[in-house]
């Protein structure tokens, strides 16, 4: 399969250096196009040479997140965490049926999934892929992992304006399972018109989760809260936000735990993610509902509710009289210890 599957071929010689096929559906190919072969695990790296010299440019320059193509076992994530470390978060695109048979341990060795249907859907049958996306959106959201959905969303705009009414459908349907993020592809790297793709696409967002069914939709397909002191604490300020229609959540965090327990909530109100770090700052950009902002130690409960409010007042979260919910861990600036839920009005 060559190019998602638009040329396809049946192999009957192979050499050293060489493949002969004959040509089962034909059409023109052009550079730097993907090669798939449905059914195969293939006993290779899924790092190149040349990608294993451009993740360590890409790390030099500071990247967030790298993204590992073509993963089909766990031991790839392996491969690719000896060499990325600390440096970046790590991201399996699950686009291989191999990787569907140890998903539940891809996605624990991951910091994010993305569920890459273009060559996904070449190696399995196409009425496959939309069950498959829901499971891993499911997967992840029980996992606490950010999940992404790609590829040809809306795939007629790499060479029209506007998209199909289908494709309209297809970005909603991965807002309506919960997805952490949509992702354009070709249509914004060589399309005609990547800047109303990406406008496109924003209005979509905004309508699903503007529209009637949608809170009901996702409230749903809530999975079960893990039975943590953590977990439960965020959960509680996920409720107790939607109840007393709070203007945001303020959540300290110093590895992002705790803004990833309380967004897997996916609760009605924003998520103001506070961080010392940088880089948990950044990472935190992916995170469904979450808005990170980096502000300096905080060393009491006084001062855990003054920085709460200044921040939700600088990032024009709340005003006067507002309301918010403060999450934090004691003692303070530890991962891992989140155990403390305010409800604080602004002044």
């Amino acid at each position: 399969m060559i190019d998602d599957g638009r040329v396809r071929v049946r192999a009957t010689g192979v050499g050293d250096d060489y493949i002969e096929a004959e040509v089962i559906v034909g059409g023109a190919i052009s550079n730097h196009k993907g090669v798939n072969l449905p059914g195969t695990v293939l006993g290779l790296s899924p790092l190149t040479a040349k990608d294993r010299a451009d993740l360590e440019f890409g790390l030099r320059l500071g990247v967030d997140w790298v993204a590992l193509s073509f993963v089909q076992k766990p031991s790839d994530m392996i491969e690719a965490r000896a060499l990325v470390g600390e440096r970046a978060r790590l991201m399996a695109k699950i686009e291989k049926p191999a990787a569907l048979e140890r998903i539940d341990d891809i996605i624990q060795m991951s910091d994010a999934i993305m569920v890459a249907r273009g060559d996904l859907g070449v190696e399995i049958p196409h009425e496959e892929v939309p069950a498959r996306q829901k499971e891993l959106v499911r997967a992840c959201r029980l996992a606490l992992k950010p999940v992404i959905v790609a590829t040809q969303m809306l795939d007629s705009m790499v060479a029209a304006p506007t998209p199909t009414r289908a494709e309209a459908s297809d970005v909603a349907a991965a807002i309506y399972d919960g997805a952490d993020a949509v992702m354009l592809s070709a249509e914004s790297a060589t399309g005609q018109y990547p800047l109303e793709a990406v406008a496109m696409m924003d209005r979509i967002i905004h309508s699903t989760e503007q529209h009637k069914m949608y809170r009901s939709i996702i409230e749903a397909t809530q999975p079960e809260v893990e039975t943590t002191l953590p977990h439960a604490v965020a959960a509680a300020a996920a409720d107790l936000a939607s109840v007393i229609h709070a203007a945001a959540i303020v959540a300290f965090t110093t590895s992002g735990a705790t803004a990833a327990r309380i967004a897997g909530k996916r609760p009605r109100v924003p998520i103001l993610a506070a961080t010392t770090s940088v880089a948990v700052s950044r990472h935190l950009c992916l995170l469904w509902g979450a808005h990170s902002v980096l502000c300096e130690n905080v060393h009491t409960y006084e001062e855990t509710v003054r920085r709460a409010t200044e921040l939700a007042k600088q990032e024009d979260f709340a005003g006067a009289n507002d309301i918010l919910v403060v999450v934090a861990g004691v003692p303070l600036g530890q991962a891992g210890t989140t155990n403390n839920l305010r409800v604080v009005s602004v002044s």
